[in-house]
């Protein structure tokens, strides 16, 4: 991995962290390859269990685009400049929502743009009370990539995603924390140790249970209720045959904390 991204596995967690604090962690191209690459690594291996995506510094959990990378690219006519959203942001976001494993973000700072949509990517997001979200696209003229017209609705509803995507403005971390963007909300200084607590406890949890509570959240949504409801059984079936279950179910008899396999 490029150290312009941070990858580390311990203990069945892994953690991502976007590391450009000078540029407010906007995503230049070795940037979003390394962060691919990280995110992809971490979906496939067996031994991770949850995800943390966080950021370097106080300022930014990432702005997005690193414009001035992209302002070069466009005066040099580079046909690259848009293939980014199919090359990375894609893959990234796919790789994080899909994925069998609870994702969390912390969310340090300002979330711009495609780092937004990051952040929105992810399964529970605390973030820190300095912390400020802007969908940003269409002050420079784009629409929205990311994933960020798929998350955004289904986190505040149509009509306020398209207020914050036609008319983009800062959401300060207590609106974000009253419209469901933040999950959790905790102080600055305190935002690294709160999400890494939080990643652990899922990392150390029923992992199994957390990638089917995953996979019916997403299909109840573009799913009528019969077919969720048959989706449902499919996946307690799962999740009851799981090694975990049975940890759990002899746990609640016997008084005793479960400690689970993730499988």
């Amino acid at each position: 991995m490029a150290d312009t991204v941070l990858y580390e596995v311990s203990d069945g967690l892994a953690t991502i962290t976007i590391n450009r604090p000078e540029a407010m962690n906007a995503l230049n191209i070795a940037t979003k390859v390394a962060l691919r690459d990280a995110v992809q690594a971490a979906a496939g291996d067996d031994a991770v269990r949850a995800v943390l995506l966080t950021s370097a510094g106080e300022r930014a959990f990432c702005v997005g685009q690193d414009l001035k990378e992209h302002i070069g690219l466009l005066a040099e006519g580079s046909t690259s400049v848009m293939s980014t959203v199919k090359e990375h942001y894609n893959p990234v976001v796919r790789a994080l929502t899909e994925m069998p494993k609870p994702v969390v973000a912390g969310v340090n700072g300002v979330a711009a743009g495609a780092g937004f949509g990051l952040a929105l990517a992810a399964d529970y997001r605390v973030v820190a009370d300095t912390a400020g979200f802007n969908t940003s696209f269409a002050g420079v003229a784009l629409t929205a990539d990311s994933g960020i017209s798929w998350t955004l609705p289904r986190v505040v509803g149509p009509g306020r995603a398209a207020d914050l995507l036609l008319f983009p403005r800062t959401i300060k971390a207590q609106e974000a924390y009253e419209l469901g963007i933040a999950n959790r909300l905790v102080p600055a200084d305190a935002l690294h140790a709160e999400a890494e607590k939080v990643a652990r406890a899922l990392a150390e949890g029923p992992t199994v249970a957390y990638a089917a509570i995953k996979e019916s959240v997403a299909y109840g949504f573009s799913h009528s209720l019969a077919e969720t409801l048959e989706k449902e059984d499919e996946l307690q079936t799962r999740a009851g045959a799981s090694e975990d279950h049975a940890i759990a179910v002899r746990a609640f008899v016997d008084k005793e904390q479960p400690k689970y396999l993730g499988r």
